[in-house]
């Protein structure tokens, strides 16, 4: 129940594609789209061809996969390009080189991005704390495979039936990477995923750990916090993609094309630790 990872707000940068589809002269400063205040490609003349520098602005690290059209210009990389940027950094990509020098050349460029690492993963030594409070126990309407929706991508995702405003915990600590909580709708058609409330933290392994379907308000905490295991930190409720209330939770590691892969953890339980969760089956916390 969980729509393409964020695509519908991250988005492919389509404004950049119209803006740098035109004929483009040599000597002629380029312009810098970026994605929201997340991620930026600056696009620059440079001896007869274009150099690509991507900008991360936030100080944790984002993943970004580029690809570029181009008519009389030679890339110096295989497209498409992924590649992580730690924090803050500023790195140049790609270079597009002039093939020949007495035409003209015309180019175009798009990404998508995701918060974490390519090369993250998760311990396998690590147990993760179910993501509500000590004692409590809630239903699994998907667990690891369920075939309604969690396939491929979100094959290790769980989903907990919930009632609106459940108190959702911390399964482990980490930094507050992102913040969504102003929708207060909740549907199945297709486009629904815009409509999702959530919280990102990040882990000190590059990994995530993502809660969906939260209330509309439902943040208990900050981007840029610092949280830790079984902290409360949101409220459960019903908005994006979905039929029902409940909390989708997964840890993800960044793929390609703004993109993230769920990845098999365990949970401790009051009943001892358990490595696949299963649908229909009751967990209670520790």
């Amino acid at each position: 129940m969980r729509v393409a990872h964020l695509s519908d707000v991250r988005g492919l940068i389509t404004a950049a594609v119209a803006a740098l589809s035109m004929l483009i002269p040599l000597q002629v400063a380029l312009g810098a789209p970026c994605s929201e205040d997340w991620i930026c490609i600056d696009a620059a003349d440079a001896n007869g061809g274009i150099t690509l520098t991507a900008r991360n602005l936030r100080s944790f690290p984002v993943t970004f996969t580029l690809d570029t059209r181009t008519t009389n210009l030679q890339p110096d990389k295989t497209l498409p390009l992924t590649i992580t940027l730690g924090a803050d950094e500023r790195r140049q990509v790609l270079r597009l080189s002039k093939i020949n020098e007495q035409e003209s050349y015309r180019f175009r460029y798009w990404y998508d991005w995701t918060i974490g690492e390519t090369d993250a993963a998760s311990d396998p030594d690590y147990v993760y704390a179910l993501p509500y409070a000590a004692g409590e126990s809630y239903r699994v309407l998907q667990g690891f495979g369920a075939e309604f929706s969690h396939t491929g991508l979100e094959y290790f995702a769980v989903d907990f039936h919930m009632t609106e405003g459940t108190p959702v915990h911390a399964a482990r600590g980490g930094r507050v990477a992102r913040i969504v909580e102003h929708n207060d709708r909740g549907c199945w058609e297709d486009g629904c995923g815009k409509f999702a409330n959530y919280i990102v933290v990040l882990h000190d392994d590059g990994t995530t750990g993502e809660y969906y379907h939260l209330r509309r308000d439902g943040a208990l905490v900050e981007p840029g916090e610092r949280i830790e295991r079984g902290q409360k930190i949101g409220l459960s409720g019903n908005t994006g993609h979905t039929t029902m209330p409940h909390l989708h939770f997964a840890v993800y590691q960044a793929t390609e094309w703004g993109r993230t892969q769920s990845l098999a953890i365990r949970f401790e339980t009051s009943e001892g630790v358990v490595d696949r969760i299963r649908s229909g089956r009751r967990y209670r916390a520790r």
